[in-house]
């Protein structure tokens, strides 16, 4: 738009002054460290070893894992993290990926309910609420209804996720 004399330079370059944009690229920083360090393989070691051969504990577990590292970064960030993680310790427990994309997924979404910065949407609602003298959220403030989101969730994942694929025992 600049190139077309739509907008001028600076106005195209004014939502990058914003703190919510450096905040959520910051984020993706973490998300990159975490990949890059092994935090995540390692915790997919962990996953497989903590779930033995139940593939209830092994759905649990990565709903929590998931939802409570999206929490505090990007939740996309965190699916695209474990996609490899999880089909992993499918091959390793031999469950069916199908059987463990669909809950990664679903609490990578849910987990944008648990905090402030857990999706960029909840960062805009609360800088309008603040621009507009309504004080905004805690940080913690959505905490208590995803909690219960991520509860339901998981539950659900856990009565129909066995139908996503072969029924591994649990």
């Amino acid at each position: 738009l600049p190139l077309t004399g739509v907008l001028t330079l600076p106005e195209a370059l004014a939502g990058f002054a914003d703190p919510n944009v450096i905040l959520i690229a910051a984020l993706f920083v973490v998300g990159e460290g975490l990949s890059r360090t092994g935090v995540t393989y390692r915790l997919g070691d962990w996953l497989a070893a903590q779930a033995g051969g139940s593939h209830t504990r092994l759905v649990v577990l990565l709903m929590l894992s998931v939802a409570a590292l999206g929490a505090v970064m990007s939740s996309t960030g965190v699916v695209a993290i474990f996609i490899p993680v999880v089909l992993a310790v499918a091959k390793k427990l031999g469950a069916s990926p199908r059987q463990l994309l669909m809950p990664l997924s679903y609490a990578g979404l849910i987990s944008g309910m648990l905090t402030l910065i857990a999706t960029a949407p909840n960062l805009v609602v609360n800088a309008e609420l603040a621009r507009s003298g309504l004080g905004g959220f805690g940080f913690f403030g959505p905490t208590p209804f995803g909690l219960v989101v991520l509860a339901l969730g998981i539950g659900y994942m856990l009565l129909v996720g066995r139908r996503l694929g072969d029924s591994h025992s649990g």
